[in-house]
Formats: C-alpha cells, sequence, structure tokens
C-alpha cells in the first residue's frame, strides 16, 4: 500500500475516523493502531509480519530483562542476544545472497568451480528500518538512558506504527514511547498541518521525482550511451532532485499522517543541497539514519575521543557500512566509501585550518581598515567583504552539491561498470540536450526551487495553511489533488527507499 496510492489515502481517513472515535480510551486506541499497522505491512507479504514481530518480541523481553539485570556480564550476553537477532535477520534476508555470491565469485577465481548457495526469498520492505528502530531501544536502556515501555502493546506498535514504518523516520523510543503513555489530542493547527505536509509530500512525490524519473533519469541511466553529455549530466541532476523529493515527499507523508493521529516525528530533510560541507550535508540529509550511525556506530567506533586518525578511521568505517545499509551491492558500499574519504578530508581540513577560514581571512582583510578611513572607502570595503563572503559561500555549496551528484552516480547505477560507463559519457563533454524537453527542465526549476525556499517561509506557508477556514483548506486540498492526478504516471511508481 503505497502512499501514493488511492488505497492509503482511504486506509488513512478510515484509520484516522476509528482512532479518534476510541481516543477515550487509550489502550483501545493503541490496540487498533497496532493492528492496522500491521495490516498496513501485510499488504506487501503477510508472512512477514511473522518477521517484525518475532523482532519485537525478542527485543521487548530483551528490554525488559536489561533493565531489571545489575550483572554486568549478563546484561552483555543480553544486549548481544537482542543485537545479533536484529542483524541475524537482516544478514539472512538481505546481505546472504550478496556474500554467499562474493564468495563463490573468489573461489571460482581461485581455480575451485563453485555455484553459490542463494536463497529464494524476497527482501522484506523496510525491514532496514524497523530492525535499526528496534535495536536502538535495546541499546539506550543498556546504556540505562531509557526505561522500558510501559506496556507490551506500546512497544508493539512503536515498532510497527504504519507512517514510518517502511521508510522511517528512525524514531527513537525516548521520542515515541512517551507520547504513547500520555493522552494524545488533536488541535485545528496540528490537523492543519498534518495536511500540508501530506499535500506536499505528493506534490514532491508525484509531480517532480516520478515525472524526473519517467522522462530523464531513468531513460539516461538505463542507456548512458544513447545521450549526450550533457543530457548525462541533467539527468545526473535530476536524479539529485528526484531522490530528494521522492524521499522527503515521503517524509512529508509520514510525518503529517502521524500528526492527524496525535503523534509527532522528527524531521529527516532540511535543505541538504544547501550544505557548505559533507559534515554539513550529513546534518541535513536523512536525519534519522545519520543521527543513527552517529550515536550508535560512529561513537562506539571511537568518535573524535581517541585522536585525529582514529577519527578518520571510524568516519570512513561508519560510512561504508551506512552504504551497506542501503543495498547489498558494491556501488552502495563505494557510494558509503566515498562519503566517509570525503567527510575524512573535511575533518583533516577543518583540523589544519583551525579557527580561521577562508572567508573570514579575505572578509577580515577587507575590513582591515584604519581610523582615518572616509566614509565612502568603509561602505566599499564593507561592501566587497559581504560580496566576497557570499561568494566563497556560494563556491563551498556548490561544490558540496556536485561532489553529492557524483556519488549519487554510484548509489543509482546497476553496478560498478554502470557507473564507469555514466561517467565515462560525461567525460566526452558531448553538447545538445533535445532530450530534455521543456517539461523536464520545468520539473528540475521546480525541484530546486521549492529546495531553496528558506525554512522560515515555509513554516510560515503551513501556519497559514493551518489557519485558513476548512473550506478554503478543502478548495486547496481539491486543487492540489488535481495537479497530483492530471501529472501522475499511468502506474503508481514505489518510493525508492522502500528498497531497504
Amino acid at each position: 500500500m503505497l502512499f501514493n496510492s488511492i488505497e492509503f489515502i482511504i486506509f488513512l481517513i478510515v484509520v484516522f475516523g476509528i482512532t479518534w472515535l476510541v481516543s477515550r480510551w487509550r489502550m483501545v486506541q493503541t490496540i487498533f493502531l497496532l493492528v492496522a499497522s500491521y495490516f498496513f505491512y501485510a499488504n506487501w507479504n503477510p508472512w512477514y509480519l511473522f518477521l517484525i514481530f518475532f523482532t519485537s518480541n525478542v527485543d521487548y523481553l530483551v528490554g525488559g530483562a536489561l533493565y531489571r539485570t545489575t550483572d554486568q556480564t549478563r546484561r552483555k550476553l543480553l544486549l548481544w542476544l537482542s543485537l545479533g537477532t536484529d542483524l541475524g535477520v537482516l544478514a539472512v534476508f538481505k546481505y546472504f545472497n550478496f556474500f554467499a555470491s562474493q564468495v563463490a565469485t573468489s573461489m571460482n577465481a581461485a581455480g575451485m568451480s563453485v555455484d553459490p548457495v542463494l536463497l529464494a526469498v524476497a527482501l522484506p520492505v523496510g525491514i532496514s528500518f524497523f530492525t535499526f528502530q528496534s535495536m536502538s531501544y535495546t541499546i539506550d536502556i543498556y546504556r540505562r538512558q531509557l526505561e522500558p515501555a510501559d506496556s507490551y502493546w506500546q512497544y508493539l506498535l512503536f515498532v510497527a506504527f504504519f507512517p514510518q514504518l517502511v521508510a522511517g523516520p528512525i524514531v527513537r523510543a525516548s521520542v515515541f514511547l512517551p507520547q504513547v503513555r500520555q493522552p494524545r489530542g488533536l488541535s485545528r493547527e496540528m490537523g492543519g498541518i498534518g495536511l500540508f505536509l501530506i499535500m506536499s509530500g505528493l506534490v514532491k512525490k508525484v509531480c517532480i521525482a516520478d515525472y524526473l524519473a519517467v522522462n530523464l533519469v531513468d531513460r539516461v541511466f538505463e542507456n548512458p550511451t544513447w545521450f549526450t553529455s550533457a543530457e548525462v549530466l541533467a539527468a545526473v541532476y535530476g536524479y539529485a532532485f528526484q531522490i530528494y523529493c521522492d524521499f522527503s515527499g515521503y517524509s512529508d507523508v509520514a510525518i503529517g499522517a502521524a500528526l492527524l493521529l496525535g503523534f509527532r516525528l522528527p524531521d529527516n530533510f532540511r535543505s541538504p543541497y544547501g550544505a557548505v560541507n559533507l559534515r554539513d550535508f550529513w546534518r541535513r540529509w536523512h536525519i534519522s539514519l545519520s543521527t543513527w550511525l552517529r550515536d550508535y556506530l560512529y561513537i562506539p567506533l571511537g568518535g573524535s575521543r581517541k585522536g585525529p586518525w582514529r577519527t578518520y578511521l571510524a568516519l570512513a568505517a561508519t560510512m561504508v557500512l551506512g552504504g551497506l545499509w542501503h543495498g547489498a551491492a558494491w556501488t552502495f558500499v563505494v557510494w558509503g566509501g566515498l562519503h566517509g574519504v570525503a567527510l575524512a578530508l573535511t575533518r583533516v581540513f577543518q583540523r589544519l585550518r583551525g579557527p580561521v577560514t577562508v572567508r573570514g581571512m579575505v572578509t577580515g582583510a577587507l575590513l582591515d581598515m584604519g581610523p582615518g578611513d572616509p566614509a565612502w572607502a568603509r561602505v566599499t570595503r564593507a561592501t566587497s567583504a559581504v560580496v566576497v563572503d557570499t561568494a566563497v559561500r556560494v563556491g563551498m555549496i556548490l561544490l558540496t552539491f556536485h561532489f553529492v551528484c557524483f556519488a549519487w552516480i554510484f548509489f543509482r547505477a546497476k553496478s560498478y561498470d554502470h557507473a564507469v560507463a555514466i561517467l565515462g559519457q560525461l567525460a566526452k563533454l558531448t553538447p545538445g540536450s533535445a532530450n530534455v524537453v521543456p517539461t523536464v527542465a520545468l520539473a528540475l526549476f521546480a525541484a530546486w526551487a521549492l529546495h531553496c525556499l528558506p525554512d522560515q517561509w515555509v513554516g510560515l506557508l503551513r501556519k497559514i495553511f493551518a489557519r485558513m477556514p476548512f473550506v478554503v483548506q478543502a478548495l486547496i486540498m481539491v486543487a492540489v489533488s488535481a495537479l497530483v492526478y492530471s501529472v501522475a504516471q499511468s502506474k503508481v511508481v514505489p518510493f525508492i527507499y522502500f528498497q531497504f
């Protein structure tokens, strides 16, 4: 059941109505939302309900035992039981075939004829998201940073809550469980913002991401040698905005749907292509995953506490594993490795420069005026400093954006050789953009313009919509629905991150 389908809209309306109809009985409401979430997940494959139910039960029991136990050896064993179960599920369903194929390939290269033993199983949708979410629960209890859920049903709902179940945001138990424990209400502003987020998410997904995918990105990435270098470059830019609009659109719908049900989920994106360096980018992109990797992988690996070289190694290792989290393929490993090395180099540069920045040196020199300088000279130098400061900042943003686009090639490509073919086509520098039709160019411009809107403006638009009379809100929703329907592809396009 995809968010960009009529079935989901009907499902959400029914769940919304019953949720608030039984709001007087909090336990009944919790169990109903759990049943609705399981129904939502079962629409992909009902057999995989046993998987999410099994891992949830293991982590719930382990979490309670961890909280009650003081013996450190036993606590470590319990933690490894939880992590082993969650990572074991990931290993079997997501990585077994990949590593089995690599072992067989290596053995064949060594002269031994071996056929890989592969499992004929489909990847459970959202498995990486709900396992990471469940793992954080037991780790936080082990660290004495969290108390267990008040009830079994609350915990099951925490893992399976349908708005963010299959593609995030990855919600911490410390954020979600307190909201289950307390009575929830739905204010007019919450409802209005929720509807605004759902509309904006669907516009991003259907009108921009899907349109760019079908009319540019998929065609070029399928056969890059059929297109000019300029068209391939346009497709690379197109994919950067496709994946942003697709994933941030999903997050908007998830956060908006949760708001309608009385839950507040954390933001997952903050204009990531406006980042001035990669460190800044990962504070803005897929925030729930980047903070998860920071807290549960990077810091345990040493973080920045054990010297610079340990920091660089921890950054590289974290991003390589983060790449592998996205998919069992070498292209994802390369993508993660590129970001890991670049993050380490960014940290090296930041350590070497100390407190002085290029922008600071230039603007400082321009503003270094003597007491006798005339007023016009002061104004001229101050203006020059602002211009230079802005130019340097724009340059840093463009450099970061183009590195991210370069790495996206490996993320999107079917194989390493395919990514090299795309890069080779770009290197030919052949002109011509006949396949970038005006409507595609308009979609690219719309994606860029939406991304560049200041957060304050977006927040203001949300509040204005939330305070409008319901009749006006309804008319706007009808107009947006008509737009989405007119632009929608003949076949509903799944969200990119559903495959992870």
